[in-house]
Order: structure tokens, then sequence, then C-alpha cells
């Protein structure tokens, strides 16, 4: 046996974030444990990549109507552009798109999400970012931040996100940011960071946040694809470009989960805001945050059990 079989026979424990279903290799075991992140590269084909970015141009165009998504614009934009893919920066809960929802049905995205979540998977929260050039306002920067901030499931563990670059994506478009070893952190709490008038809605970060922490860059080309667990802290910069820089994700959980009260935690005040939103868009009653994602999640893989 290799020196990494003989060293994982005699550590038990040693993977706690990953399981063993023979898809990763010892490295990459290790490298998730240690890092929070693996990036897998070619992942998702040119064909695929191409039939969302056509779908989302058809949403932008109102060619097609997605019940239940939101659609965030910029809406200053409005006027230059019209209804095209130059003002819409994110299409978020995508599961009634038929098209866009197949992204998180791809068997070698599953493939590797069961590594995280184990064999019952459920899609939670999904998302096509498409983010504008933004040079000089920042408006597009996302605040460094831990993703389970806005999920009141878990345990956290078996949560894991795929994010799929729909083209090159570095420093000059805003390529995500992240930094490793943070997954081990326990949740911080989340507010609007002070910018002055560059925040967007529930574009969360860390109050605490540390500008000093090493960070690293995550150079990705079409196709590729990162999974990363919900407590690794990480954002991504402005896009310096004149082009866009889109990419498609999902956050995937074992339905062996289950939901959490977020009362008197530190996701109380998202819940409040999230119910606001609910309430003024759909004049519904306001929800509890396991409802608005009870609502939301679907299965992909397996049997529905908790979630």
């Amino acid at each position: 046996p290799t020196s990494a079989q003989v060293s994982a026979a005699h550590q038990p424990g040693r993977f706690r974030f990953t399981l063993d279903n023979g898809i990763l290799t010892t490295e990459q075991r290790q490298f998730y444990e240690d890092n929070g992140y693996l990036l897998i590269r070619k992942l998702v084909s040119e064909e695929d990549i191409e039939r969302f970015r056509k779908e989302f141009v058809r949403i932008c165009k109102k060619e097609v109507r997605v019940p239940g998504a939101m659609i965030m614009k910029k809406e200053a934009l409005k006027s230059q552009y019209g209804q095209t893919e130059s003002v819409v920066n994110k299409v978020q809960d995508f599961q009634e798109d038929e098209e866009l929802f197949r992204y998180c049905t791809l068997p070698q995205i599953l493939k590797y999400v069961e590594c995280f979540t184990g064999p019952n998977i459920m899609a939670m929260h999904t998302m096509l970012i498409n983010k504008l050039p933004d040079s000089d306002k920042q408006t597009f920067l996302h605040p460094m931040h831990q993703d389970l901030h806005y999920f009141p499931f878990r345990p956290a563990d078996r949560i894991v996100c795929s994010w799929t670059a729909m083209e090159r994506a570095d420093e000059n478009n805003g390529c995500l940011v992240v930094l490793p070893g943070t997954h081990t952190l326990p949740l911080k709490p989340h507010g609007y960071p002070e910018w002055e008038g560059k925040t967007n809605k529930l574009f969360h970060g860390i109050l605490d946040y540390n500008e000093k922490s090493p960070k690293v860059h995550l150079v990705m080309e079409k196709g590729d694809t990162v999974f990363f667990h919900p407590l690794l802290i990480h954002g991504s910069g402005i896009n310096k470009t004149s082009g866009f820089r889109k990419s498609i994700s999902c956050h995937f959980a074992s339905s062996n989960g289950h939901y959490i009260d977020v009362k008197n935690t530190t996701q109380a005040d998202l819940e409040k805001e999230l119910q606001e939103m609910v309430h003024k868009r759909y004049d519904m009653p306001a929800l509890d945050l396991k409802d608005i994602w009870t609502f939301r999640a679907r299965l992909v893989q397996g049997e529905r059990i908790n979630l």
C-alpha cells in the first residue's frame, strides 16, 4: 500500500468533510479537508454552457418567465440598454426553469457532490451570476462572507456549493476569492459592510473581516468547477473589463439534514429581511426562513428524507 493509504488506515477520523465513494483521490480529499474547496477542471461541456447562456439571454429579454425566480437588475442601466443581459446581474432560484435546472442534475456534477453530501442529494439554492462591467462604482462587489449565513439547514459539513465558470474568470473580471482553511471556523456575524452607497440588497459580509487575511484568487477557465464548503470565507472582486463574467452555481445538501430555527441567532436579521421581501413581493404572510427554503428545495438524487 502507498504511504497515503497506510496513514489513512491509521487515522480513522482524518476525513471529516469528505466521504469515500471512490471518486476523489486521497490527495483531493486531503486538499478539501485542509482548504475547504476543490477545483475540478473542464467538468462542464462547452455545449451545456452555451445552452445555459442562451437560456439566460432569453430570461433577460423576458422571452421566458421563471416562476419564483428573483431577477436582480441594475435599474439605472435599463433606459440605456432595455431588457438585455447588460442590465441583469443575477437570476436566483431558477429551480422552475427546466433548462437552467439541468445544471443541478448533470451526472458529472452530482458524482462529485456525492463526495460531500452522501447519496441523497437536494438542490437547495440556485444562481446564475452575470457580473456586469463595474470599474468605478463597485456595485457588484460581494463582500467576503460564509454561505451558511443564508441557510437554515444543517449539518454544514453535508452542504456543498458547485460553482462553474461560464467563461474565463480571473482577477480582471472579478473571479472568486477564497480564504483557504476558513471552513473550520464557526459561522460569523454578518451584515451590510460600511461601504458608502455601494451595498446590494442581501449582499451581506462578515462584520469583523480582516482585509489582511491571506486569500487565493481562483483563476478558472470555461467549464471549470469549484466545490466548496458553506463556511469557507469567500467573495468576488469587481469586473474591470468591458465584458460580462458569468457563472452558474447550486448549493446541494444531504436530504438527511434538518432545518433549524434561526431566531436568537446571528441569522435572525436575515430572516426578518427576507420575510419583508417575500411579503412585499408576493403579498404573503411572514414565513419562517425554513419555510422559504422548503419551497425552493428539489430532490436530484436518492430519496427525500428530511429537507
